[in-house]
């Protein structure tokens, strides 16, 4: 029997069960005595594992088999869980997870799991350790030799490098066995390297090499411009430094690692779930049906209102779509210019039912934010854990949706906005309690719409951002002089955290302080369309608010000329339109200024910027003015004439022509004219 027709369902099925089983597990986690959440547990994993047998995915089901035996003695009430336990069974689940994505690969999901495999059925036999025990596991893991463990962030990152340029190495050291201050020497080690680059990721943790929980040897993954051989001479100078192998990776060797270490086991690694479709899981009433036999025709029963759906031909459904609405612009004027009824009421009607055809294409194509939310409470258990925190993730607006292309992109952003926030926003317990706060910090993750665009908030009660700490940080690493730092106001010293290479953590960890992140961050979110802006109050706490658009497709605009040139303008951007006198408008310091609601805002010539040969505003006694925003700021754009409102199929310029400042895409007018989309984020910094 061919069970390949089975695979995509299989995969998508078992990511299902996976997600459901880790959000079950932190339920679980918060009320460990309830057993109703054991018994739902249960029959996830006992699903998997019939699905994984099925299929031939031996280790897979071999692995759940094993949860299955904890699990059954926990809901039998012949084991209570504990902290080990509930470790243990996030490392399966993770392991698991692995292997899914091997599978979906095109592995064969295999990977090698004695070491959890072990200690589950040590659990079984009632061999739980103690915390001394599990501290000196953890320990002695420490020093085995395994990978660096890169989560889908710290990847991103480093592949992002090796794109803008930079050399990527992989860092082995090995300390002589007579050194009396290893952690002392690795160190100097890590210090040497952080003035020529940055350490992404090291193993074991730079917290165990501080507290010498390690053998004699560390590996790590960097990022720099000098060369590998040049890198190993600089460690080796130091004393007490035996051996060091430095390798340059390319982007095939840096993936080919990336899928050498997705399946090992190593201690508390802070790996996220796989966001997964937005398909209703397999209902408990059919879940034996899927072990047993996983096709999709099901006889008797209600029948199934969802069908999965390839991405791709939705991408294909938008792109017919977007052409029909061109030619539905154009049988609009067409119409408009016969003066024929009978053409005109075709037209309309055309227009009614092509409205609605694109709601509905539009629907089909946005996804609720929970596909990319659901995996941090399970991240963010692990990090205040890693971090000895106590930290609450309350998470409002899942079900705000949001086009599939901008969730797809979204998720790195918001990974590490909200390991920031962990790390640097929620205080440790001890100086909670000396401010007068709960132990507890609570991180808020919000969604929410307004107007054409998804607001994203990431919020935490922490200690606030000290704008002064962020200048001396700055100048300290040659980001800002002492004397432009003066100049600087407490807004313009937060938006230095966005600065390339900017860190405020005193001390480096697996978490933060590598000075790699936030600018990336702001250049992805820009790159979609949107923005980030940081609002903070010392002692309160602080909060990112992260703004996309819907869609970046189709968008509404306001078509306007320039001569014998069109221009298209997102209405989302625009405050509002006006026409201004010649002598309404300021010379201010060599920039031309107008006012506008009882202040001053720049005004941008577009003839003069895009070098328009027929049109020059100046020779006018009036000119109409478009006013757009970014966050707080307005600048007035100045043009000829208004076309009007219509909707717009976005497109790319392409990779032949150069990156003009200002346009971010070109649209097929009605009467087959091209007109450049401007972008109002580039005239505003």
């Amino acid at each position: 029997m061919d069970m390949n027709q089975y695979l995509s369902m299989f995969i998508d099925e078992s990511n299902d069960h996976l997600q459901s089983l880790n959000e079950s597990m932190m339920g679980l986690e918060a009320n460990p005595e309830d057993l109703s959440i054991v018994q739902v547990i249960f029959r996830s994993a006992h699903t998997l594992k019939g699905m994984a047998a099925t299929m031939g995915f031996e280790d897979l089901a071999s692995l759940t088999h094993q949860m299955e035996n904890v699990l059954d003695l926990v809901r039998n009430n012949k084991l209570r869980m504990q902290d080990f336990i509930f470790d243990t069974l996030f490392k399966s689940l993770d392991a698991l997870e692995s292997m899914v994505e091997d599978i979906t690969g095109g592995g064969e999901g295999k990977a090698d799991v004695s070491a959890i495999v072990a200690s589950l059925q040590a659990i079984v036999r009632g061999e739980i350790p103690t915390a001394a025990g599990a501290a000196a596991e953890v320990a002695a893991g420490a020093t085995a030799e395994a990978p660096v463990f890169l989560d889908e962030f710290q990847y991103s990152v480093l592949e992002q490098s090796l794109q803008e340029g930079h050399k990527v190495l992989y860092v082995d050291v090995a300390i002589r066995k007579d050194c009396q201050l290893k952690a002392v020497r690795a160190y100097m080690v890590f210090d040497l390297l952080e003035r020529s680059g940055e350490v992404v990721k090291s193993f074991p943790s730079v917290q165990d090499i501080e507290q010498e929980k390690f053998d004699h040897s560390f590996s790590l993954y960097y990022i720099t411009q000098k060369e590998a051989s040049e890198i190993q001479a600089m460690i080796l100078n130091l004393s007490e430094i035996d051996k060091v192998t430095a390798v340059a990776l390319d982007q095939e060797s840096l993936h080919q690692m990336g899928q050498d270490t997705v399946a090992a086991e190593a201690p508390a690694p802070v790996k996220e779930a796989t966001p997964v479709s937005n398909a209703s899981p397999a209902s408990a009433a059919h879940a034996k049906e899927e072990a047993g036999k996983p096709a999709p025709a099901r006889t008797g029963g209600a029948p199934s209102r969802t069908i999965r759906v390839d991405i791709e031909r939705l991408d294909v459904l938008m792109n017919l779509f977007s052409e029909l609405l061109i030619d539905r612009v154009r049988l609009e004027q067409l119409a408009s210019e016969v003066q024929n009824a009978d053409l005109t009421e075709t037209v309309e009607h055309m227009g009614r039912v092509s409205g609605d055809l694109q709601n509905i294409v539009m629907k089909l194509r946005m996804v609720p934010v929970d596909t990319v939310f659901n995996r941090f409470p399970r991240m963010v258990r692990d990090l205040a854990k890693s971090l000895d925190k106590k930290i609450d993730l309350v998470v409002t607006g899942a079900e705000t949706e949001l086009d599939r292309t901008v969730i797809d992109e979204i998720g790195d952003p918001l990974v590490h906005l909200l390991r920031n926030a962990v790390d640097h926003g929620v205080e440790g317990i001890q100086e909670r309690l000396a401010a007068g706060k709960s132990d507890t910090g609570t991180v808020n993750l919000r969604a929410f719409h307004s107007g054409n665009h998804v607001f994203i908030e990431i919020e935490d009660d922490g200690a606030g951002i000290n704008p002064q700490k962020i200048l001396q940080s700055a100048i300290k690493k040659g980001i800002l002089s002492q004397e432009q730092a003066s100049n600087y106001s407490d807004d313009e010293a937060i938006q230095l955290l966005f600065a390339p290479g900017f860190s405020t953590a005193e001390v480096i960890s697996d978490v933060s302080g590598r000075g790699v992140g936030l600018d990336v961050v702001k250049s992805k979110i820009t790159s979609l369309g949107g923005n980030v802006v940081v609002y903070s109050t010392q002692g309160k706490g602080t909060n990112f608010s992260v703004q996309l658009p819907l869609t970046l497709s189709i968008i509404a605009a306001m078509l306007v000329r320039l001569g014998s040139e069109k221009y298209a303008i997102p209405l989302s951007s625009i405050v509002e339109t006006g026409i201004v006198k010649q002598t309404q408008i300021w010379s201010i310091h060599g920039n031309k200024m107008v006012e506008f609601r009882n202040s001053h805002i720049p005004l941008v010539s577009l003839s003069k910027l895009f070098s328009v040969p027929d049109y020059d505003e100046s020779t006018e006694e009036e000119t109409e003015i478009v006013v757009v925003r970014k966050g707080e700021r307005l600048v007035a754009l100045a043009v000829q004439d208004f076309i009007g409102q219509n909707e717009i199929v976005i497109k790319n310029l392409g990779k032949y022509l150069p990156e003009v400042q200002g346009i971010s895409g070109a649209t097929i007018l009605g009467d087959g004219q091209v007109a450049l989309i401007i972008d109002p984020n580039a005239f505003i910094k």
